[in-house]
């Protein structure tokens, strides 16, 4: 590549499950939004509705609050990945159990079209279409032209329709307008 030229910037889609359960569940979900937002290389596009479900695994917690952004980035999906774990740090994130409390989970689910299994990141995400937490906010910002979109929507409703996943909405917000005072 020659040094004079500047490499392009090329911008995908990607998908980012939030989750949390310990402390100011509301706040953590806005704060991880707002850093995301703000670290270089990646732009929130579209905000799900905000969902209480029921603990999946180790059932003895409280209640999660869920979400999924829609964002366009230009990191690779590893160093993706590794913002996303700091954030998770500075925001309090301690992995002591398997599945259980956390302040804020940020899960990466897809990254455009991109598969990919290594050790570190498997894309996409390998258990997000066993998840009716991941798929019901997933269905509010997928892109209408997504290859999953019809695989998440009908998963998704089942759920909703039969109630026995313990999802329910808890609260919509509008991005735009929670967003303005921190954009760049």
């Amino acid at each position: 590549m020659d040094e004079q030229f500047p490499r392009e910037r090329v911008w995908v889609e990607a998908y980012i499950a939030l989750g949390s359960n310990i402390g100011d569940r509301e706040q953590l979900l806005n704060d991880a939004i707002k850093r995301i937002h703000l670290s270089p290389g990646i732009e929130v596009r579209r905000v799900s509705g905000i969902y209480e479900t029921d603990p999946v695994g180790y059932t003895e917690q409280p209640p999660f609050l869920n979400m999924v952004l829609a964002v366009r980035t230009e990191l690779p999906p590893l160093p993706l990945l590794r913002r996303l774990f700091a954030i998770e740090q500075r925001l309090g994130r301690v992995r002591d159990i398997r599945f259980g409390p956390r302040t804020i989970d940020l899960d990466l689910l897809l990254y455009d079209n991109v598969i990919m299994d290594q050790e570190e990141l498997t894309l996409p995400h390998p258990r997000m279409m066993e998840r009716s937490f991941v798929l019901v906010p997933l269905r509010d910002v997928i892109e209408q032209s997504h290859q999953l979109l019809e695989q998440v929507k009908a998963v998704s409703e089942a759920s909703l329709q039969d109630g026995k996943e313990g999802i329910t909405l808890w609260k919509t917000i509008n991005w735009r307008s929670a967003s303005e005072p921190f954009e760049s």
